[in-house]
């Protein structure tokens, strides 16, 4: 994870650039925010409460385009995947570990997915056999997040999801043997961030201190190296 995205000082660029009036125009594009949630609620069992889906995606398009929108805006096609109609958007949502991720995308469908790493040995057993690797050998935390990613971008399912093969990583998009592309990066504390589409486009990354901040660009390089 980058400087922004620690916490430290904003690049000059990012604190010359604010969310709102953003310009979407000029093709397809995807803009990816990651929001620090400090504070949040526990459970009895002392489980981080994190906000609503439906709620964190309102809130980015608010921060990331100035548009108010409200939850009866949003809808889901048959595959469970989020738009936003009236504004030509689809979305993403994910939380984990006290953070969010919501991707926005004008064009192509887009999933995201946050994972932190935690013990489920046999899960990522049967991740790793699932995407046909070597015997013995688990999936990793960025597998799982890309697996994931690719469920909410297209119409497969946990049941469907054999014969998935995952491209060697490198930087920036990787075509997978779907029709869909996959990228992601290590965010620092043992977080990994995915994104997944059906076609590829331009990410720009935003970053949150808190949700009552505003949202600032970070530079790409930040997060992943340049493809």
């Amino acid at each position: 994870m980058g400087p922004a995205l620690m916490g430290a000082a904003p690049t000059d660029a990012a604190r010359r650039t604010t969310a709102a009036g953003e310009d979407r125009a000029g093709g397809a594009a995807i803009d990816c925010l990651v929001t620090r949630h400090p504070h949040l609620p526990r459970d009895r069992m002392g489980h981080r409460l994190n906000d609503a889906g439906r709620w964190l995606i309102t809130e980015a398009v608010a921060r990331l385009y100035g548009c108010t929108v409200t939850p009866r805006d949003l809808a889901r096609d048959e595959h469970r995947r989020w738009s936003l109609p009236a504004l030509g958007l689809t979305a993403s949502v994910a939380h984990c570990a006290g953070f969010s991720t919501v991707a926005l995308a004008t064009g192509p469908q887009v999933g995201v997915d946050l994972q932190d790493h935690r013990d489920r040995p046999y899960a990522m057993q049967w991740l790793g056999d699932l995407l046909g690797k070597p015997a013995g050998q688990p999936a990793t935390m960025r597998d799982f997040a890309e697996c994931e990613a690719l469920i909410k971008a297209s119409h497969l399912r946990k049941e469907t999801f054999a014969g998935v093969r995952l491209p060697a990583w490198r930087p920036g998009w990787r075509p997978t043997n779907t029709g869909h592309l996959v990228r992601s990066a290590g965010l620092g504390r043992g977080l990994h961030l995915a994104l997944a589409t059906d076609a590829a486009a331009p990410v720009r990354w935003w970053w949150q201190s808190r949700p009552t901040e505003p949202a600032v660009r970070t530079d790409a390089l930040t997060l992943e190296p340049a493809a």
